[in-house]
Protein backbone atom coordinates (compact mmCIF):
# COMPACT_ATOMS: atom_id res chain seq x y z
CA UNK A 1 0.00 0.00 0.00
CA UNK A 2 1.39 3.43 -0.98
CA UNK A 3 1.22 5.63 2.10
CA UNK A 4 3.38 8.71 2.56
CA UNK A 5 4.05 11.21 5.35
CA UNK A 6 1.27 13.85 5.70
CA UNK A 7 -1.38 11.61 4.09
CA UNK A 8 -4.79 11.67 5.79
CA UNK A 9 -6.11 8.18 6.58
CA UNK A 10 -9.79 7.50 7.18
CA UNK A 11 -10.07 4.41 9.36
CA UNK A 12 -12.89 1.88 9.76
CA UNK A 13 -13.24 2.46 13.51
CA UNK A 14 -13.40 5.84 15.17
CA UNK A 15 -11.19 7.20 17.94
CA UNK A 16 -12.94 7.75 21.30
CA UNK A 17 -13.08 11.50 20.50
CA UNK A 18 -15.34 10.68 17.51
CA UNK A 19 -12.90 11.33 14.64
CA UNK A 20 -12.01 8.69 12.03
CA UNK A 21 -9.28 10.74 10.33
CA UNK A 22 -5.57 10.45 11.15
CA UNK A 23 -2.52 12.23 9.74
CA UNK A 24 0.60 10.14 9.05
CA UNK A 25 3.63 11.61 10.86
CA UNK A 26 6.12 8.75 10.39
CA UNK A 27 6.27 5.55 8.33
CA UNK A 28 8.36 2.39 8.62
CA UNK A 29 7.68 -0.87 10.46
CA UNK A 30 5.43 1.23 12.71
CA UNK A 31 3.28 4.21 11.76
CA UNK A 32 3.07 7.32 13.92
CA UNK A 33 -0.40 8.77 13.53
CA UNK A 34 -2.02 11.96 14.83
CA UNK A 35 -5.77 12.10 15.42
CA UNK A 36 -7.25 15.08 13.59
CA UNK A 37 -10.06 15.35 16.14
CA UNK A 38 -8.15 15.71 19.42
CA UNK A 39 -4.45 15.74 18.44
CA UNK A 40 -3.57 12.47 20.22
CA UNK A 41 -0.50 10.74 18.73
CA UNK A 42 -0.05 6.95 18.62
CA UNK A 43 2.46 4.45 17.24
CA UNK A 44 0.89 1.36 15.64
CA UNK A 45 2.33 -1.61 13.72
CA UNK A 46 2.09 -1.30 9.93
CA UNK A 47 0.00 -4.48 9.60
CA UNK A 48 -2.69 -3.23 12.01
CA UNK A 49 -2.91 0.19 10.34
CA UNK A 50 -3.10 -1.15 6.76
CA UNK A 51 -5.86 -3.59 7.77
CA UNK A 52 -8.06 -0.78 9.16
CA UNK A 53 -7.67 1.85 6.40
CA UNK A 54 -10.82 2.84 4.51
CA UNK A 55 -9.44 5.71 2.34
CA UNK A 56 -6.16 7.59 1.83
CA UNK A 57 -6.22 11.31 0.93
CA UNK A 58 -3.16 13.14 -0.37
CA UNK A 59 -3.37 16.95 -0.65
CA UNK A 60 -7.03 17.05 -1.64
CA UNK A 61 -7.07 13.94 -3.87
CA UNK A 62 -8.27 10.49 -2.82
CA UNK A 63 -5.65 7.81 -3.54
CA UNK A 64 -7.57 4.64 -2.63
Amino acid sequence: MDIQVNDILTMKKQHPCGSKQWQVLRIGMDFKLKCLGCGHEVMLPRSKVEKNIRTVEREGEIVC
